[in-house]
């Protein structure tokens, strides 16, 4: 069993910047895939990003391909979300996985998530 708690959400402005964390308990964490899924409401779960066990495999979504960076700390059971150049339209509730497939990509497929954070980007 794996539980993971988000922080660092909130609200930015156009073109700034914000870093997402999630904390994972268990012993086992670096022996899952971690990764970022969003969600506006009325709107599917989607695909940000996600990173390999041993963090040197990552793969994210076309949308926010050069604007963020997904890495994590197996030694602090955290992986993290930094998010740069934040745009409206990434305005959503972001939430962290984990699972043993990396990458996965589709929402119905993960094993473990998060309670979610939201981020703003006001215009």
């Amino acid at each position: 069993q794996v539980q993971l708690v988000e922080s660092g959400g909130g609200l930015v402005q156009a073109g700034g910047s914000l870093r997402l964390s999630c904390a994972a308990s268990g012993r086992t964490f670096s022996s899952y895939a971690m990764g970022w899924f969003r969600q506006d409401p009325g709107k599917e779960r989607e695909f940000v990003a996600a990173i390999s066990w041993s963090g040197s495999s990552t793969h994210y979504a076309d949308s926010v391909k050069g604007r963020f960076t997904i890495s994590r700390d197996n030694a602090k059971n955290t992986v993290y979300l930094q998010m740069n150049n934040l745009q409206p339209e990434d305005t959503a509730v972001y939430y962290c996985n984990a699972d043993k497939t990396f990458p996965t990509v589709v929402a119905r497929r993960i094993t473990y998530w998060g309670q979610g954070t939201q981020v703003t980007v006001s215009s």
